[in-house]
């Protein structure tokens, strides 16, 4: 007799096993038609599970997270019993659950095109109106391997092969398909009913360039019509923002074949990773750093000594010079070491901050670079803390109150922070590695945070705090992390001189706040959608005459603005005013300013903001103070 415990902590007693829609269906109608799979003693089941122990019990509905999951992963299978009607001779392979969707991976003898994505869709509505049953089969995995090589299905017979002879596996059928699957999965297609095909792409069978390419269709799938409605009008948004196209769009940047991953500036570009650049600096002097410049290349030797050549060596370039090996750093801490090494350093030094905008180097794979967000050579804003033990807290403190002001000022306000921690492959003790993480711990706590904890997702040599921000569109980007080492300095030798005249190892703290200054472009641009705040606009306004009559009082208008540090341009082309005015409105500059006659025997300028807004006349002097009171405030730190 099962004593099942629901999440309320109350008990329900039953006189033989029971399955999880049968526990649903005792505590009402309402919650066993909700029901989309259980969660018993924390394992994610079917509703068809049949407990005959005690047992703690969780109904799983599409109000919880775990229901999505299996909303997408059922949509995936639904994706996959579609195409195998509509095209029977396509062999399916693998489909998973990816963020904000799924995928499932087809081998066809010609591209799927967007015609055939539509009628796949419909043939899922269809099969989703019919409501079919899911249900779970326990087979035997050499029973079916032959019965998937019955079918044709040889990448199925395959996987299915792969697991360990004698193990039982499962089968999911929904009408006349069946697949492998853990699961576990809806109770019938009827409860998939919000979701869309995206696109096709390539894909290589197991993920290996080396075998066959197969054609990968993706899709997203939502609990309810408004969540879909809500993401796809997102997507529209992104696509409108894309860093890639405003890049073209507003003459910021470019990259091609030649050199793949790596970024070609132009003049507005550079003056807006400038913009961003020296705001950095001067944050980072006031903070107590000193800015140091380190070696592109340095010997392998080096890199071995830190363990990157071991860790990391896939991810690094590496060239030959007289019978020496050398690698393109891919991170500036060894540099870093070694500036602290060049010299005897007291405990009094410390903590000793170093930064620098490094310019690095990491052999990312081709089919894994986008655009500014996913490159090859890049620059960090990164520094290294050397400190004692005693000085992790307060140091860490300290960053983490630099970091929240700086997101701030570049407008960034919804922050959520995570804790990585020790990877299965890494360097140092377990002992160290506990130290570690208890010290960054220590640390959010003292700073008032609330924080998740990732598993096995640390840095190779010790564990590290991502902060992670969310974009104009609710997408988040993990850009700034503090990471706590003890590794690097025992495997480089770095040491001070203590209170007490004995030499101690000092602690390392890495640590970046826009981490690659490429890819927090990339999303700034989409965050503002090339509408840049005046203290970054790369043009922060330009000024029109309406006839060659006010071409000399331009001209002097805009070298004076210059020398007052504004990023000011002209146009004094012989144009309509309004043609100037829509021509630099898609350029998105946040002031267009017209001289007319009227204007130049005041003295003035015609204020027109972005969006349209008329501020009409204002003289030289107000426009200054207005522009340098927007200056101070930036996104929100006056």
């Amino acid at each position: 007799m099962p004593n099942i415990t629901l999440p309320d902590g109350s008990v329900r007693s039953f006189e033989s096993p029971v399955s999880v829609a049968q526990v649903a269906a005792s505590i009402g109608a309402g919650l066993a038609k909700a029901a989309l799979a259980g969660k018993v003693d924390g394992r994610l089941v079917d509703t068809s599970h049949v407990m005959s122990e005690d047992s703690a019990l969780a109904i799983v509905t599409e109000k919880d997270a775990d229901g999505l999951e299996v909303i997408r992963h059922s949509t995936a299978h639904l994706l996959a019993y579609a195409v195998k009607e509509l095209f029977p001779e396509a062999q399916v392979t693998i489909g998973p659950v990816i963020e904000n969707g799924f995928y499932y991976d087809f081998a066809y003898s010609r591209p799927f095109t967007p015609e055939d994505l539509q009628a796949i869709e419909k043939r899922m509505a269809e099969l989703s109106k019919k409501d079919i049953g899911i249900s779970r089969e326990e087979w035997d995995r050499d029973d079916a391997v032959k019965f998937f090589t019955g079918l044709g299905e040889k990448y199925k017979a395959e996987l299915i092969a792969a697991i360990p002879a004698g193990q039982t596996i499962s089968l999911y059928r929904e009408g006349d398909f069946i697949d492998l699957c853990r699961g576990p999965h809806v109770p019938s297609t009827g409860k998939l009913k919000h979701f869309k095909l995206m696109k096709v792409a390539g894909a290589y069978w197991r993920g290996d360039a080396k075998n066959e390419q197969l054609q990968r269709i993706y899709g997203t799938a939502w609990a309810k019509k408004e969540e879909l409605e809500a993401y796809l009008h997102m997507l529209e948004e992104a696509e409108k923002r894309d860093h890639r196209r405003l890049g073209r769009q507003l003459d910021l940047f470019h990259m091609q074949d030649e050199a793949p991953g790596m970024v070609f500036w132009h003049p507005k570009g550079w003056t807006l990773w400038q913009a961003v650049e020296q705001y950095m600096r001067a944050r980072l002097n006031a903070a107590g750093y000193q800015e140091v410049r380190t070696p592109m290349v340095m010997d392998r030797t080096l890199w071995e000594k830190s363990g990157h050549w071991e860790n990391y060596r896939d991810n690094m370039f590496t060239t030959e010079s007289e019978k020496r090996d050398y690698a393109v750093k891919p991170m500036n801490c060894p540099g870093h070491v070694q500036i602290f090494n060049n010299d005897l350093r007291s405990y009094r030094d410390l903590p000793l901050r170093l930064a620098e905008f490094g310019s690095c180097h990491r052999n990312e794979p081709s089919g894994a670079l986008h655009g500014l967000m996913r490159v090859r050579g890049f620059v960090q804003d990164d520094a290294h803390i050397f400190a004692t033990e005693d000085q992790i807290e307060s140091e860490a403190m300290a960053f983490d109150a630099l970091l929240m002001s700086v997101y701030k000022d570049f407008g960034f306000h919804d922050v959520a922070v995570k804790l990585a921690l020790r990877p299965e492959k890494r360097a140092g003790s377990d002992e160290i590695w506990d130290k570690a993480e208890d010290g960054l711990r220590a640390a959010l706590r003292a700073s008032g945070k609330e924080w998740e904890e990732l598993p096995g997702e640390g840095a190779f040599y010790g564990p590290k705090v991502e902060y992670h921000i969310k974009d104009a569109l609710g997408r988040s980007w993990q850009c700034g992390t503090i990471q706590l080492d003890f590794v690097l300095p025992e495997r480089l030798g770095a040491e001070y001189v203590a209170e007490d005249n004995t030499r101690r190892r000092p602690v390392m703290l890495h640590r970046a706040i826009l981490g690659s200054l490429e890819r927090f472009l990339g999303i700034l641009i989409e965050n503002h959608g090339g509408a840049f705040p005046l203290w970054l606009a790369p043009t922060q306004a330009v000024i029109m005459n309406i006839s060659e009559a006010q071409s000399e009082y331009v001209a002097q208008l805009t070298a004076d603005l210059r020398r007052q540090g504004f990023r000011v341009e002209s146009d004094l082309r012989n144009e309509k005013i309004t043609y100037k005015i829509r021509e630099h409105s898609l350029q998105k500059l946040p002031y267009l300013l017209v001289v007319g006659d009227k204007e130049k025997e005041a003295g003035k300028v015609a204020v027109r903001m972005r969006g349209g807004q008329d501020l009409g006349q204002i003289s030289i002097t107000e426009l200054v103070e207005r522009w340098r009171g927007e200056l101070e405030a930036r996104g929100g730190n006056a």
